[in-house]
C-alpha cells in the first residue's frame, strides 16, 4: 500500500535536501553551492544556532539534520505509514507544546501531526525558535498547501481541537490540568540507561559515548545512567570513553563539569573523575550534565525486574542480549519513524481522536 500524496513527497524530498545538504558539509564543498538559496538558509542557521541556545552548537545541529535525512525516505515513510488506515483521519487543529532540550526534538510530533492530514498550532520552546520553522518554510517552499496546515504562536492557546505537549514533570502537572477536557499526550521528564555485562568490547562502549554524550546528554533518549556487575573495571569504561574528551572544550559543559563537581566535593560525595565526566553511584536516573550515574547490580533477573518497575522514568535501554526492545550502543539518538517517545503511538492517537 503506498502513502504517495503531496504531504509524504514533501517529506521525501526534505529528507533528500537533508542529506544532500549534510553531505555538502561532511565533504567540505558547500561554499561551492552557496548560490542555492536553501544551501545558504541552512548553513547560516545551523552556524547561528549556537548564538541562541549556546547547546545548539553547529555539529549537533548538522548531526540532527543527518538523522533526520536518513529517516525521511520514501522506503522509510511508506513502510511507517503501511500499518495505519490514513483515511480514518478526521481534519483537526492539533496544539503542540515543544521541548527544546535538544535541535529538532519536536519535530516527529509536527510530522505526524501533518501526514496523517491534520493542522498544527505549534508554541515553540524558547531554546528553539529558529530549526522547526526553518524545516516548515522549506516545506511550504516545496509544498504550498503547507502554509495553511502550519500556525505558530506565542499567544495563549485556542481554538484546536487536541494536544500534545512535551516538558518537565512540573509542567506535566499544568499541562494535565489545563489540557484535561482535550484529547492530549502530555510527555513528561525521562532518561535513558545503559547495562553493561563486563564483556563489552571497547568499540561496544566507545560506542556507547554516543549515547551519553551526543546533545551534551540534554536528550531524553540521551543514556544518563549504567549499571554495571559487582566486579566491573571503571578504567576500561574510562579508557573507552577517551574519545570524547573535548567535550571538556564547550564552555557551557565545561562550567557544569566544575560546577557539579565542586558540589559532589563540598558534599562529600564518593565520585570517580576522568577529567570531563564524572561518575557517581546514585539510584535515580537524571543525572547533572557531566555527570553520569552508576549502580552495580548481581543479579540479572532482579534487574530486569528493577528497571520494569520504572518503566514510566526509562525512555531507552543501551545492552547487548539483556532485554527484549534493547537498542544496541551508540544508537539511542537515531530513533526510527516508528520509536514513539514514552511508547505513546502518536499515529494512533491522531487517527483516533475526532
Amino acid at each position: 500500500m503506498t502513502h504517495s500524496n503531496p504531504t509524504t513527497e514533501a517529506f521525501v524530498k526534505l529528507g533528500n535536501f537533508l542529506r544532500t545538504f549534510c553531505n555538502l558539509v561532511t565533504t567540505n564543498t558547500i561554499s561551492d553551492h552557496l548560490n542555492d538559496k536553501w544551501i545558504e538558509r541552512f548553513k547560516t542557521e545551523a552556524e547561528r544556532a549556537q548564538h541562541y541556545n549556546g547547546w545548539f552548537t553547529e555539529e549537533n545541529c548538522i548531526h540532527a539534520f543527518q538523522e533526520w535525512g536518513n529517516t525521511l525516505t520514501k522506503e522509510n515513510i511508506e513502510t511507517w505509514l503501511n500499518n495505519y488506515d490514513l483515511s480514518a483521519n478526521k481534519e483537526k487543529v492539533v496544539a503542540l507544546i515543544m521541548a527544546g532540550n535538544i535541535p529538532l526534538v519536536g519535530f516527529h510530533d509536527l510530522l505526524c501531526v501533518l501526514i496523517t492530514g491534520n493542522k498544527a498550532l505549534i508554541k515553540l520552546s524558547s531554546n528553539d525558535q529558529k530549526l522547526i520553522p526553518l524545516l516548515i518554510d522549506y516545506l511550504i517552499d516545496i509544498e504550498p498547501s503547507f502554509e495553511n496546515k502550519v500556525t505558530f504562536t506565542k499567544e495563549k492557546l485556542e481554538n484546536y481541537d487536541a494536544v500534545i505537549a512535551t516538558g518537565s514533570n512540573n509542567t506535566a502537572r499544568y499541562f494535565e490540568y489545563y489540557f484535561s477536557k482535550k484529547p492530549n499526550i502530555i510527555r513528561k521528564n525521562r532518561n535513558s540507561v545503559a547495562v553493561l555485562n563486563g564483556t563489552e568490547t571497547i568499540e561496544e562502549l566507545t560506542a556507547l559515548g554516543e549515547d551519553i554524550f551526543r546533545y551534551f546528554g540534554l536528550g531524553c533518549r540521551s543514556v544518563s545512567k549504567i549499571y554495571i556487575p559487582k566486579d566491573y573495571t571503571i578504567d576500561t569504561f574510562f579508557k573507552a570513553m577517551f574519545p570524547y574528551s573535548d567535550i571538556i572544550n564547550h564552555n557551557k559543559y565545561a562550567n557544569n563539569y566544575d560546577y557539579n563537581k565542586a558540589v559532589y566535593l563540598m558534599s562529600e560525595f564518593k565520585i570517580l573523575d576522568n577529567g570531563f565526566l564524572i561518575l557517581k553511584e546514585e539510584e535515580s536516573f537524571g543525572s547533572p550534565i557531566a555527570s553520569l550515574f552508576f549502580e552495580y547490580y548481581e543479579d540479572t533477573s532482579r534487574l530486569k525486574s528493577t528497571l520494569k518497575n520504572q518503566e514510566e522514568k526509562i525512555q531507552c535501554i543501551v545492552s547487548s542480549g539483556f532485554i527484549d526492545g534493547e537498542i544496541s550502543f551508540g544508537n539511542t539518538q537515531k530513533p526510527s519513524l516508528n520509536d514513539y517517545a514514552d511508547g505513546i503511538d502518536t499515529v494512533d492517537f491522531l487517527l483516533r481522536t475526532s
